[in-house]
This record gives structure tokens, sequence and C-alpha cells, in this order.
């Protein structure tokens, strides 16, 4: 099966499970308690001008097919209407740009926190099976996967940002060195929790490899240990860790909303959790249809590497064509 095939069938897929989440996302309106059109008032007093407009707007009028339509092909280009109590009156597409903007450079900085910690520490774990360094990795990683990550966030808030006052304790900053200085706390809280699934996905992969024949082989015919690690070890436990990792991209983005609530950052899990409270479907209805959409595009270009880096993957995709 070519590159091509395998993403337009996957690219398929993926569209399909967006149609399904868009329905359901739309469908959140009409679920709301009351009236959609009470729902859409929010607060703002009931003016027959008003009414009329929110009316016209959202096509509440037509059957409920014809609105999801309309609806769908407004989302199609981003807009999705204008929020209703959080920040009433402005376009919800503005509102998100920058909430979204702030999470995703969280996420990267997590993710680059996940991958230089967790994949050493479980080669190297895997490497010294059943001896004191494996025993200490495997109880640390054990710790981290268990600590829960608001938890930690209010541990290293009070550590590092006021008793020894290393780091800002909230807020986003400005510019790249005054962001990153006040991300720092918050990507290590996910981090640590994230990095235990990374160090355990790398020791099973690196157990299961190290017990090939051909890494016997390997030895057998005088290669050091340095070319069978890099050679043989780390190249067949590549697919399987990059795999966890790059699903790890979007966990921020849900887990992220408690860590963005104890370090006061404005990004979309806070507004999300704000929304949920306020009642603004729109902003609900924009946020959980982007946030399906990048763990879509994420699972894609996941399966994408899995299907380049792995042979089997291959063989095992013809199989299926």
């Amino acid at each position: 099966m070519s590159v091509a095939i395998f993403v337009l069938r996957r690219l398929g897929g993926g569209l399909l499970v967006l149609l399904i989440l868009s329905f359901l996302v739309f469908a959140l309106l009409a679920a709301s308690p009351g009236s959609p059109i009470q729902t859409l008032l929010g607060t703002r007093p009931a003016t027959p001008d008003l009414v009329h407009e929110l009316r016209g707007r959202y096509h509440l009028d037509d059957p409920f097919a014809v609105q999801y339509l309309h609806w769908l092909s407004d989302a199609v280009r981003l807009d999705f209407g204008r929020s209703i109590s959080v920040q009433s009156g402005t376009p919800v597409a503005d509102m998100i740009y920058g909430r979204l903007a702030l999470s995703a450079e969280l996420a990267v900085y997590c993710l680059l926190l996940v991958l230089l910690l967790g994949v050493p520490l479980g080669v190297i774990a895997g490497i010294r099976h059943g001896r004191t360094a494996d025993r200490i990795i495997s109880l640390l990683a054990t710790a981290g996967f268990g600590a829960p990550a608001y938890a930690l966030s209010i541990v290293l808030l009070y550590v590092f940002g006021v008793a020894l006052d290393w780091f800002p304790v909230y807020g986003a900053g400005d510019g790249f060195a005054d962001r990153v200085t006040h991300l720092t706390l918050p990507a290590v809280a996910l981090a640590t929790v994230l990095s235990a699934v990374v160090v355990r996905q790398a020791r099973a992969a690196t157990l299961t490899v190290l017990r090939q024949d051909y890494i016997t082989f390997a030895r057998l015919r005088g290669l050091g240990p340095r070319r069978v690690l890099i050679g043989y070890v780390l190249r067949n436990c590549a697919p399987p860790v990059l795999t966890s990792a790059g699903m790890l991209l979007v966990a921020p983005l849900s887990a992220g909303i408690f860590i963005e609530q104890v370090f006061s950052l404005p990004g979309a899990g806070s507004l999300l959790l704000s929304a949920v409270t306020a009642k603004d479907v729109p902003v609900v209805q924009a946020l959980a249809l982007l946030i399906g959409a990048l763990v879509v595009l994420v699972n894609l270009l996941v399966d994408l590497l899995g299907f380049l880096l792995d042979p089997r993957v291959r063989l095992h995709t013809a199989g299926e064509g």
C-alpha cells in the first residue's frame, strides 16, 4: 500500500469522526436546559430585537437538520458565532486564537521534557533490567504516574515559586524567554506525570527488542555494545515509543485545565472551564470541535509516522487492503 493511499484512508476515517463529533457538539445547544433562545440570551435582557436577531442568526425557525447544516458550514469557515457571557458579543474565533496558541506552546514544551526525560530513563531501565537502576527508575515512574497533576502543581508552585522564588507563580509572560520561564513549572508538572507513561513504554520496548534473535546474532558477530544499542535497540524501540509520545501531545489540552487554573494561565483549558461555568454554548461548541480536530490530526500524524518507521505496520495494512 502506498503512502498516499494510507493517508487518504486515514484522512477519510478522521473526517468521518469529525463529522460525528460536530453533530454531537451541535446537539449541545438543543440538549441545554431550557429553550435554545434562552440559552443563547444568557444573562442579557430578552428584548424583541435581540430575540429576533438571535433567531435569524442561528436559524432557530428552521428544522434541526437545517440548523446543523448552517452551523457546520459556518464552523468549516471557523465562524463559531459570538460569545454569550464570557466576553459578550466578541467573536468566538478571536477569543480562542490566543488561548489555543498558549495551550499549544505548553503542550510542545511538555512534550520536549517528556522525550528528554522519559525515553533515556526507559531505555536505561530496560538495559539494566532487574538491577538497582531499573528498580529506582520503575519506582519513580510509578510514583509519577500516580501523582495527581494538580496536587503536584501546587507543590511545585509553593516550593519553586513561593519559597525559593525561582519561577513566577502566575501569568503567561511576554517575549520568548519570559514565556519559557512562566511555562516551566506548569510544563514540569504535566511532564512528570506523562513521562511515567513514556518510561514504561520505552522500558517494555527495550526489553522486547533485547530478547530478539537478531540482537543475539549481532553480539555473536562481535558488534560492540554501543553499535548494538544505537543500530538495533534504539532503532526498533522508536516506533512504539514515538507513537505513545505523539499521543501525549494532546494530553496537556485536556489534563492542562487544572494546571492552567493553578498557574492562572489564560489558555484554552481555562477558557473551556469558564465557558462551561457561564453556560456559554458557542464557546464550548467551538473548543470541543477544535480539540477534537486536533486529536484526529495528531492521530493521523502518529499513524503516518508508524507506517513510515515500522515495516510490520506496512505489511499489516497491506494485508488489510
